[in-house]
């Protein structure tokens, strides 16, 4: 659908008396001041002023907000934390931005099962927190957990450092509680080892706030290890280390996590946190093993031995646990690090096969000269999945049309080596261009047909994740075309 430039006055107030009507004082926000702090998530650059804002506190009140906005035709914005790096929850000018964070109970926590019960506001950190009394945690760990929620990890199928090892969210799901459109509640999954019919639960987790409205989650959970150690491997360029990644998995070993960072990432980030960090190294691994004391000491010295033969320069093994946690603060750190060396920066991300990383590093740094601006490689080299963060200054003409123009042809190039265009931040208003590079017209046609299977009158996150005929026509395989930008109707910075 297509977004009208204003709302008219009696419209909003039409939506709104039909909302307060419904909810309880203090859930609808209608004047610009009130809503003003939801006007964007985690990709600051495109901005829009809800027309309002709900802040339900239970699953009858979601019903109700899906209720109103059914019957008056609006369209509405899942919200968790705001945390999305894709403009995922990017407010429509005539809609309803539907947050969940008021909905943060955790229901319950069955240590037998090892299994919790929890509402979408519940923050991703605060399940390992209450789980640890039990000696279990929750293993996907974004590097926002202490602020995302599982709500929001659910709609992006988020990761983080251990996901090699212990899976996305999709791995650690076992069963969500949806309000669907027409106001139905249905429950995907199960708490059992499968589920009877279609597998809906694996096409709902990442589905991005498109197919319904998650009131509860059932999510995995995972004894403590033991014990922890981690390598960092320094490596004199980025192809010795992007190969040294192949080299390790090779060996048959699945480190807990397995990361990557360049020398600007290193740079940047080591003043902010003191991690240890080798900052003379053209780029850096950090490989974890976890498990049992034996087993942690096999495998460190293991991957010792793979790294070494694979070119590594020096290495350093965490000796406690405060050293192996800050070594993770540096990775865990690398984007609001960003802001010490540049005024903006703005983040990728693509997955790409292993054995291509190398490759993909090298265009990277390539295409650093094309469109004269700075990009920091941190990334979960263990998966392929990138995280560029390309520099930029937003004051200067030009300067953010150039990273936008950069970043989609790093997307284009994980495509042509044979990756995707997004591995968990998801594709939101960010990546619906690079869609129509990724796939042909009779795929996108039926990702809108799952879509209005979930969504008849598609009014959940309209416009979002999957480009309409008429936008791939327009942009065909380019983020930017003939000069435009790719949503000239939205107010950015």
């Amino acid at each position: 659908m297509s977004a009208p430039l204003h709302v008219p006055h009696e419209r909003r107030e039409q939506v709104a008396a039909a909302l307060r009507a419904r909810l309880p004082i203090g859930a609808v926000l209608s004047d610009p001041e009130d809503t003003r702090p939801y006007e964007c998530d985690g990709l600051a650059a495109y901005r829009q002023l809800p027309m309002i804002v709900t802040l339900p506190t239970n699953e009858e009140q979601v019903l109700a907000v899906l209720d109103v906005c059914r019957e008056l035709n609006v369209p509405i914005v899942p919200r968790g934390a705001g945390t999305g790096l894709s403009g995922g929850a990017l407010p429509i000018i005539d809609g309803v931005v539907l947050s969940t964070a008021r909905l943060n109970r955790i229901v319950r926590v069955d240590d037998y099962a090892r299994t919790a019960v929890v509402q979408p506001g519940v923050r991703n950190l605060a399940i390992s927190e209450v789980a640890a009394q039990y000696g279990l945690y929750y293993a996907p760990d974004p590097s926002s957990q202490i602020a995302c929620t599982i709500g929001g990890n659910v709609a992006e199928n988020s990761g983080g450092v251990h996901c090699l090892k212990y899976g996305l969210t999709v791995h650690n799901v076992l069963r969500v509680r949806v309000a669907t459109i027409e106001g139905e509640i249905i429950e995907l999954g199960s708490e059992a080892l499968d589920a009877p019919g279609l597998d809906l639960l694996a096409v709902f987790i990442g589905s991005e706030g498109m197919l319904g409205i998650v009131t509860e989650v059932t999510v995995k959970l995972v004894p403590k290890p033991a014990a922890a150690q981690v390598i960092m491997a320094s490596f004199n360029d980025v192809v010795t280390g992007g190969n040294a990644v192949a080299s390790v998995i090779a060996a048959g070993i699945i480190p807990a996590g397995l990361e990557m960072m360049d020398r600007t990432s290193a740079r940047m980030v080591e003043p902010f946190v003191h991690a240890g960090y080798d900052t003379d190294a053209a780029a850096i691994l950090l490989c974890e093993a976890d498990g049992t004391p034996l087993e942690v000491a096999e495998e460190i010295e293991r991957m010792t031995q793979v790294l070494e033969a694979a070119g590594a320069s020096a290495i350093a093994v965490s000796q406690t646990e405060a050293e192996r946690m800050k070594f993770w603060s540096g990775r865990k750190n690398a984007f609001p690090a960003a802001g010490r060396i540049s005024p903006d920066y703005y983040c990728m991300d693509g997955t790409i096969p292993r054995k291509n990383l190398a490759q993909v590093l090298t265009g990277i740094e390539q295409m650093e000269t094309t469109y004269g601006l700075r990009c920091a490689n941190v990334f979960h080299a263990g998966d392929g999945n990138l995280h560029p963060l390309i520099l930029f200054d937003a004051n200067q003409p030009g300067e953010f049309e150039r990273a936008e123009a950069f970043g989609a042809a790093i997307l284009a190039l994980c495509v042509e080596v044979g990756g995707t265009i997004t591995g968990e931040h998801g594709v939101g208003m960010e990546k619906i261009n690079s869609m129509c590079v990724q796939f042909e017209r009779a795929e996108l046609d039926a990702f809108s047909a799952v879509k209005r299977a979930f969504d008849v009158p598609m009014l959940l996150n309209p416009d979002k994740a999957i480009p309409t005929p008429h936008r791939c026509a327009e942009f065909g395989k380019l983020h930017v075309h003939h000069g435009a930008v790719p949503f000239p109707e939205l107010p950015r910075f």
